[in-house]
Order: C-alpha cells, then sequence, then structure tokens
C-alpha cells in the first residue's frame, strides 16, 4: 500500500485589527475614512496578514498620548482580546510615545504598528535589486530610530556587517564607561544609515552618468507613474512584449524597469515603470527612495497610469498628482491612461469619465484595447506638441544651446557676456530640461537686466 507522504501546511496568518481615525481640518485626507480602511485592509493582505476586524473614530486632534481617545483605547483592548488580534494596525503614522502608550495599554500579547511600517514591511518583501534593499533598509532603520526604548536589550547582530535588513547592525563594538546598550543601539544604527547613504550616492552616481548618456542618445522617456496597482507593469508588458512581474496586490513591483518602445513615427521612446503611489506615502521611502523618484523627475512625459474601474479613481489620480508635486514632478508635460476600463459596467461611461482627466485615453493593458490611441498620443506630445519659451543659458550649457536650435523653433537670438537669451518653442518633452534656465518674466525685462541676472548666475 503506497504510503501518503504529507504535504507541508500554510502557516496561519497572523491576526490583525484595523483602527482609523478621521481628524477634522486634514488637508491631505483625500480617501474617505472608510476608503482609506479598505486599503489599509488591501495592505495588510498583501503583507501577509488576517484583518480580523475594525474600529474608527472622529477626532478633532490626535490625542496626546494614544493617539485615539482613552474610552476607545479601552474598547479596542476588548475587540482585540475577543478576536484573538495579535496585532493592531493604525492607519496612520504614530508618534513613538503614542505607540509605547499603546501597546502598555492593550497588554504585552498585542503589538501595536501604523500604516507606515506596514507598507516599509512590504517594501521589504517586494525590493529585490540591491539598489531597492539599501532603499528599503534605509527606509526602516529611519523610522525605527526614534522608537528604540529601554526595553530594547540589544539589537540582532549580523556577524560581518553589511548588506543587513533593518535590525541587523552589521556588529556593534563594546561599550564604553558609562554606556547603555540603548546608546550602542542608536550609535550602531546611525552608523549603518551612514554605510548605506554612501552606498546609495554611488547609485545615485550611476543613475546620473546613465542619464546623461540616454540624453545624447536623444531617445525621450516616458516615465509611467500612477497609485499602485493601477496596472502600469501589465501596460508596460503589453507596449514593450516584456516580462514584468505583475501581481493582483499592491506594490507587486518595486523596483524600476525600463524597456524600448516603438511608436508611431518610427520613434523610439524609453518607458520605465516606477513604483507605485499611494495616499500618505511615508516621508522616510521618499527620502530613501530620493534615486529612483529621480528617474520620474527627469523624465520627458509622464504617462499616469489610472484604474478607471476602481470607486475612487478620482481620489487615486489626485493622490498622485500630490505625490508628484512633493518630488518636484508636477511640471513634467503628463498624460492620462484610464486603465482597465473593459471591467466597466457600462464601457460607455468611459467616454464620460474622459471629461474629468485632461489629455486622457481610455484603454485595456490586459486586452490592448486602445493602445494604438495611447501611443499616438505619446507621439504628439513628445514630437509635435510645441510649448513657447524663453530661457537664458550660459555658455557652458553649450550642449542646451545646441538642443534649442536643433529641436526647437527659434524666434529671436541675443548674445550678451554670460551667455544667451533664446525665445521661441520647444517640444513639450525638453521642458523639463530647459526648467531651470526658463524666464520666468512676461518677456518685457530689459536686455541689460536679464544679462546681469544671466551672469550673477
Amino acid at each position: 500500500m503506497a504510503k501518503k507522504i504529507p504535504q507541508p501546511t500554510t502557516p496561519p496568518r497572523e491576526r490583525a485589527f484595523l483602527v482609523g481615525v478621521e481628524l477634522r481640518d486634514t488637508k491631505n485626507q483625500i480617501l474617505s475614512l472608510e476608503d482609506s480602511l479598505t486599503e489599509l485592509a488591501l495592505l495588510a493582505d498583501t503583507a501577509g496578514v488576517e484583518v480580523v476586524g475594525e474600529l474608527t473614530q472622529r477626532l478633532s486632534r490626535p490625542h496626546m498620548e494614544t493617539y485615539i481617545g482613552p474610552g476607545k483605547v479601552e474598547e479596542l483592548k476588548a475587540l482585540a482580546e475577543e478576536t484573538l488580534s495579535e496585532v493592531v494596525i493604525f492607519d496612520d503614522e504614530l508618534l513613538p510615545r503614542h505607540q509605547r502608550e499603546l501597546e502598555r495599554a492593550l497588554g504585552k500579547n498585542i503589538r501595536v504598528i501604523d500604516r507606515t511600517a506596514l507598507i516599509l514591511d512590504i517594501f521589504a518583501q517586494h525590493a529585490h535589486t540591491k539598489e531597492g534593499m539599501l532603499q528599503v533598509e534605509l527606509a526602516q532603520y529611519e523610522y525605527n530610530l526614534p522608537r528604540l526604548t529601554r526595553a530594547w536589550t540589544h539589537l540582532e547582530r549580523q556577524a560581518g556587517g553589511g548588506g543587513g535588513r533593518a535590525g541587523s547592525t552589521g556588529g556593534v563594538g563594546l561599550r564604553g564607561p558609562g554606556e547603555t546598550q540603548l546608546e550602542v543601539d542608536r550609535r550602531a544604527i546611525r552608523r549603518r544609515i551612514t554605510h548605506i547613504k554612501e552606498e546609495l550616492e554611488k547609485v545615485e552616481d550611476h543613475r546620473h552618468r546613465y542619464r546623461a548618456q540616454r540624453r545624447r542618445t536623444r531617445i525621450p522617456t516616458v516615465a509611467l507613474v500612477g497609485y499602485t496597482n493601477a496596472g502600469k507593469s501589465t501596460l508596460l508588458n503589453r507596449l514593450a512584449k516584456a516580462d514584468v512581474y505583475v501581481a493582483d496586490q499592491l506594490f507587486a513591483t518595486l523596483d524600476p524597469t525600463t524597456r524600448r518602445v516603438q511608436i508611431p513615427g518610427d520613434n523610439t521612446v524609453l518607458f520605465t515603470d516606477t513604483v507605485g503611489f499611494i495616499q500618505k506615502l511615508p516621508t522616510t521611502l521618499i527620502a530613501a527612495f530620493h534615486a529612483t523618484l529621480e528617474e520620474i523627475a527627469e523624465a520627458d512625459l509622464l504617462l499616469h497610469v489610472v484604474d478607471i474601474s476602481h470607486p475612487n479613481a478620482l481620489g487615486q489620480y489626485q493622490a498622485v498628482l500630490q505625490t508628484l508635486k512633493e518630488i518636484d514632478a508636477d511640471h513634467i508635460p503628463m498624460i492620462a491612461a484610464l486603465n482597465k476600463s473593459d471591467q466597466l459596467k457600462d464601457p460607455q461611461n468611459a467616454a464620460r469619465v474622459l471629461e474629468n482627466f485632461p489629455k486622457s485615453i481610455a484603454i485595456s493593458a490586459l486586452k490592448g484595447a486602445g493602445l494604438e490611441n495611447l501611443l499616438m498620443l505619446v507621439q504628439e506630445e513628445l514630437f509635435e506638441a510645441f510649448e513657447p519659451i524663453g530661457v537664458r543659458l550660459p555658455y557652458k550649457e553649450g550642449a542646451l544651446i545646441s538642443l534649442f536650435h536643433e529641436l526647437g523653433q527659434v524666434d529671436r537670438v541675443e548674445h550678451g557676456r554670460g551667455g544667451v537669451i533664446i525665445h521661441g518653442s520647444i517640444p513639450g518633452r525638453l521642458l523639463a530640461q530647459f526648467a531651470p534656465w526658463k524666464i520666468k518674466s512676461n518677456g518685457h525685462t530689459p536686455y541689460t537686466e536679464q544679462i546681469t541676472d544671466l551672469e550673477e548666475t
């Protein structure tokens, strides 16, 4: 009789209870409290956590000690114990004192984390390149550093040092006289943070050289941006016949991917898939992913992929615009691809929805619908749409002066000792490159004053 081989069992998922707070006069809250908690539940699922309940409260401002009111803390404790929750996840970033007081109130068997820690955990799971892992590790360390308390007897050591995830210090030296373990831990983390930043500077230098080389080839770059899970990777796969990892979950793709795509007019364009945005994107992540986000800030055109089938598509669209502003990329020309239009109950609604999104095309990346029209719009924005501009360029920026004459339409040129002033029109894709030199006046500033300003620059 054949012996049955036991199959490996999946370990039970952690049980989590969610907490959402709606603060009055919150300007950055784009999604409603209910929608934000729904998103938090998806984040928890992506992190491998089972959501067993949620609690909400509306406040004028956070409670000084526990973020939510004392009565809500008692209610939360009872609900967490009733549902056998092992972790409580707050939808906002908690101050270190909030986290400490909440864990003290809820008991030692229940951990308290916030939205930022949850996103950092997901990023740690999905980072695969050296750069991505370094960026996540940096963000984790900077998040955890102010949260160290005397309860920490030590940090997990990693022999040999370097390349560890957050929580590994790469080895800690002996304590000096009168030095507490907490001080040793903090010093070790700061040392590791310094090392990671040095490594990321090397990556950034490499990216600068790569981008400079790319500019010399004159191949325009289109950065795919959008809310997480909007379908950017699926679109890149369809356009470039690539095999970028795709999954129906938040932050499935973390590391940027660039592919060549042929567009109408027999032109070649580089399309770069970037990390998805999200409401309340942690500031630690924006800082840590500076080098990666530069791929967006230095693109010639932004292709904003929107999940038009999502109930709050417009809110997600606005959240992305807000993040683009935070990383100084809101000046770059942008078109919108309203993706997943095939999932609308009434496909005719797509035509009406377009009115809410400037320069937009309804598409289905999965089924390939509308992509021909999308590429025609990309062609128009990159090669046919010209924008009027006046720039003051020092002579040392000879490459930009040549670029304006070669690809732009020059109306007037004035030379001075400090450089050259050019008025005319350039393709929209070049606006970002000329932005630092753009004349901000109405064009009537006397020539002598312009040249003086140029020489000072």
